[in-house]
């Protein structure tokens, strides 16, 4: 279920939006392969017309044990937009958590060893807000979702400070400049200075303030 564009504010873009990962599924996936097999061997042992209610019976148990879970996962919705993260799930009784990116102190990825090969964690998000912390479960690929939120957010701080229209000239031209490193035009250190400077020149920025950042790893000058 995709989130509702009319829901978005007049300047807010949406960055990534997506479900819960896969693994959520497995149960019901479980469940199917074990009462297939019991339905299978039903089939062979029992004669016309109960082999068919045999049938009847496993989709039925099926439907019961796994219809709750393919309705959590279809009607969660994580959302990332230039403005804030969103959490909405529920098909009638809807529930939602809302954080501004402003508000984002740090964002923590976990993954245990299954999770890692499996390609999902949890990603904890603090902030400054009344929540504090807020955990998303089952993301795909959290430590690129951590990366995206980190880059959200920086573009926020810049829009705050002075250079709404102005911090998107310069992610159009620092998308050019990454352009020119790939294809080998720019070295390592050029692309750095370059993107420092840019960043430098918009309104409310200092340079000291571009190298703070960085410091901090909140901002990737690329080297």
């Amino acid at each position: 279920m995709r989130y509702p564009v009319r829901l978005l504010t007049d300047d807010e873009d949406i960055i990534h939006q997506f479900r819960p990962h896969w693994r959520v599924l497995l149960p019901a996936v479980g469940w199917a392969m074990l009462l297939g097999a019991l339905s299978g061997a039903a089939f062979a042992a029992l004669d016309p017309p109960y082999t068919w209610y045999a049938l009847g019976a496993a989709a039925l148990i099926w439907l019961v044990l796994s219809t709750r879970r393919l309705f959590a996962w279809w009607f969660t919705n994580y959302v990332l937009t230039t403005e804030r993260i969103i959490v909405r799930s529920g098909m009638i009784a809807r529930t939602g958590t809302e954080i501004p990116l402003e508000n984002i102190n740090n964002v923590l990825f976990s993954q245990k060893v299954i999770e890692r090969l499996l390609g999902y964690g949890d990603v904890m998000v603090e902030s400054a807000g009344r929540e504090g912390q807020s955990r998303l479960m089952d993301i795909p690929d959290p430590e690129a979702f951590q990366s995206e939120i980190y880059r959200a957010r920086e573009l926020r701080t810049l829009h705050f400070r002075g250079g709404g229209s102005r911090a998107r000239d310069v992610v159009e031209q620092l998308e050019s400049l990454a352009d020119l490193r790939e294809r080998g035009h720019l070295t390592d250190h050029e692309f750095a200075a370059k993107k420092a400077r840019l960043l430098g020149e918009l309104p409310g920025v200092e340079p000291g303030d571009v190298a703070e950042l960085a410091r901090r790893g909140e901002l990737d000058l690329g080297t």
